[in-house]
């Protein structure tokens, strides 16, 4: 049965939402997994939707932060140039094609570098408006970014909605009063209001005042 939500914004997440990044991701993290001795499940349950940091603060709790941060930063640079596998999610490209000129932002953990490699390496246009790491303090699912992300678009955030895979994403959403869409497999049980296998299965118009999605 067709869900439909009006909003006058949409924020949307990149990594698992927009693009499939999962081969690069879990590859790296993994190969940062085994030097650490950790296992490799407990990694993947982690990862996805925060910042490489925060990751390994809850990863290596005993490590000083200052490491974490030098370690994510090479991490990051490495994610930047490996870029075998990164595709578009499907849909991704037809829903961003139908909100051109409508209120949007972009809101990610990555950093602003990452974030223009994955999007060109997908062939995604990327938002004007962009929330990365380097803007703010707390990564996801604190919802520093998506608030940020309504406040470049002055737009009050329960007029805002969020597209998302992660837990911690969709946990930032819902913490900051947004309705939330999940996107693929990842996001079941975290709490969406409703549920996407991928883009393909959102449809978004304007209508009088704000937009209009309708998810299949």
């Amino acid at each position: 049965m067709p869900q439909t939500s009006t909003a006058r914004a949409v924020l949307l997440d990149m990594d698992g939402t927009l693009v499939d990044s999962t081969a690069v991701v879990e590859r790296l993290w993994l190969e940062w997994a085994d030097a650490h001795g950790l296992d490799d499940d407990r990694v993947l349950s982690v990862i996805h939707g925060r910042q490489g940091h925060e990751s390994m603060a809850i990863l290596l709790p005993e490590r000083d932060p200052a490491i974490n941060r030098a370690e994510n930063a090479r991490m990051l640079s490495a994610e930047g140039v490996d870029t075998d596998g990164v595709v578009a999610v499907p849909g991704a490209a037809e829903l961003l094609a139908g909100i051109v000129g409508l209120p949007h932002a972009l809101v990610t953990s990555a950093d602003e570098a990452l974030a223009a490699a994955r999007m060109a390496a997908a062939g995604l246009r990327v938002p004007e408006v962009r929330v990365t790491a380097e803007h703010v303090s707390r990564s996801k699912p604190d919802p520093e970014g998506f608030l940020l992300g309504a406040e470049l678009l002055a737009v009050d955030p329960q007029d805002c909605i969020v597209f998302e895979d992660s837990h911690a994403g969709i946990a930032a959403g819902l913490a900051a009063g947004m309705t939330v869409i999940g996107v693929g497999e990842r996001a079941g049980g975290a709490g969406a209001q409703a549920l996407v296998a991928d883009l393909t299965q959102v449809t978004i118009r304007p209508v009088d005042g704000g937009i209009e999605v309708t998810v299949a």
